[in-house]
């Protein structure tokens, strides 16, 4: 164990024809998914494992809970190889049918981190595998903040990739000196990334690396055979990204959570290769083979622009917005590094307005809604989704009028994936608007009600438990949220009324 440093259907025949001469040196092992075996994709360039050295901790900003108490360890690895950057076949126009082909190479050594379970009988088969977030100027695993609890119980393999030269390196933009570099020099300083224009091939090697163990197994002798991308805010846009123009080519991933995105997406390829853009407002191809959903918060439909690139639901995609929740909240920040298996108490509301120890500190109360549930929910009907099991359920929308939100008479916002949190609501949850911090108005707000405000709506504590249990069996039988996170919502609401007394 190693302790860390923590804070609170497109045709490939005819890009495979360009791209023959530039195939040599790549694996011959098979780069399939287990969801499309039988066609042909170009071979997954073969990264090499290493261990890191010993010098100091592992780093990551995530849960600050020992993994051994649910099961799991985590291990970091180090990979290598010559990675490719791409450019484009075809315009990349808005639907996403993007055509790319491979462009230059460079050699590129970097680290993943996984999580394991200590017995392999406990590991469920699937791993997901989530490109780290860089925006703050260091690795953040976000989709591992919301959806963590989910992972341990359901015995997945959690696997976080250092896609992009920020986390290594760092940013002038950084909250803090946390990247690699800086917080472990003697540990990381043999690491070298080429720049982002080669993230890309370097999240396909891992996936190639995960189907085809080394010497260095990283996955300790358990078979992955199902293997699902996630990835954040900015990851998400890459993701998208990947999902149009190298999913295509490659095959590597069985589907794909892109979690708040923007209306944007990545960029193909950026400086100091050719600077290759995409629409100001890209869609997920239709035609894709595997599964995706897009998972998106009040902050990200509206303050952040996604409504521009909005989409129906097709054959191998889904959209799912859910109603009082901020692009990153208390949870993901705070109260989830301390959650195990999903407590009681992650149900709570509270008002607080100073995060990751302090490093932002918001006008507001930032939100505390319910983002880790529906995405619990979310990673469960995923891993259904991409076994050939059901489609996860169709979703309402946010409701907008023009740009902005419709509220409710409590304040909340109509539409989308409902929960007690806004249904049967304590407070108002809102997902933009907490000051002139870009960091803070991410983080959305939180507007606890008075005690007699609660007592207007509910009259007395069996009233309130009442419509929190009504609120949470309606989105439990909806298919939104998990039976045991239901139970754990509904045990938690006589303490969260007794706090707003």
């Amino acid at each position: 164990m190693h302790k860390r440093i923590s804070l609170s259907s497109v045709n490939v025949l005819v890009i495979s024809f360009l791209m023959l001469t530039a195939l040599s040196g790549c694996s011959s092992s098979s780069s399939s998914s287990g969801s499309d075996k039988d066609n042909d994709y170009l071979d997954i360039s073969e990264a090499t494992v290493a261990n890191p050295p010993s010098e100091g901790a592992l780093v990551l900003q995530a849960q600050i809970f020992d993994l051994v108490d649910v099961g799991y360890e985590e291990v970091e690895y180090f990979i290598s190889g010559t990675a490719s950057s791409f450019s484009n076949v075809n315009e990349l126009a808005v639907k996403g049918e993007w055509l790319a082909e491979l462009a230059g190479q460079a050699q590129y050594n970097t680290r993943i981190v996984v999580h394991r379970p200590l017995d392999s009988a406990d590991f469920s088969g699937t791993a997901m595998v989530e490109w780290l977030n860089v925006t703050a100027g260091f690795d953040a695993p976000f989709s591992l903040s919301a959806g963590h609890a989910e992972m341990y119980r359901s015995g997945h393999i959690w696997v976080g990739v250092s896609a992009q030269v920020v986390g290594i390196e760092g940013s002038a933009f950084g909250l803090a000196p946390l990247n690699l570099k800086a917080a472990n020099p003697a540990r990381y300083t043999s690491l070298n990334h080429p720049g982002d224009s080669f993230s890309y091939d370097i999240f396909t090697q891992v996936a190639g690396l995960l189907r085809n163990p080394q010497a260095i197994d990283v996955l300790e002798g358990m078979n992955a055979d199902y293997l699902l991308a996630l990835g954040q805010s900015q990851s998400a846009n890459r993701l998208t990204t990947y999902i149009n123009a190298i999913q295509p080519l490659y095959n590597a991933y069985d589907g794909f959570i892109v979690h708040s995105r923007t209306a944007n997406s990545a960029s193909l390829s950026q400086s100091p290769q050719a600077d290759i853009p995409t629409p100001s407002a890209s869609k997920v191809r239709t035609d894709s083979n595997v599964p995706v959903m897009t998972f998106q918060t009040e902050t990200d439909v509206s303050f952040l622009g996604y409504s521009a690139a909005r989409q129906n639901d097709s054959e191998n995609f889904i959209l799912w917005e859910v109603a009082g929740t901020g692009h990153a909240d208390y949870y993901m920040v705070a109260s989830g590094l301390f959650d195990t298996v999903g407590t009681p108490q992650s149900a709570a509301i509270v008002e607080t307005n100073s995060v990751l120890g302090g490093l932002v500190t918001c006008d507001l109360p930032i939100n505390a809604g319910p983002v880790h549930y529906v995405f619990q929910n979310a990673l469960r009907a995923m891993d259904v989704w991409i076994r050939g099991g059901d489609t996860p359920p169709a979703a309402a929308r946010l409701n907008l009028v023009g740009s902005a939100f419709d509220f409710d008479s409590n304040g909340n916002v109509t539409g989308g994936i409902r929960t007690p949190y806004v249904d049967a609501p304590s407070a108002v949850l809102l997902g933009n608007g907490n000051g002139n911090s870009f960091f803070c108005n991410l983080f959305g707000t939180t507007d606890l009600f008075s005690a007699d405000e609660m007592a207007t709506k509910y009259i007395d504590q069996d009233g309130f438990v009442s419509a929190v249990t009504t609120a949470t069996q309606s989105a439990v039988a909806a298919g939104f949220i998990l039976d045991e996170d239901g139970d754990a919502i509904i045990a938690w609401a006589p303490s969260q009324w007794l706090s707003q007394q």
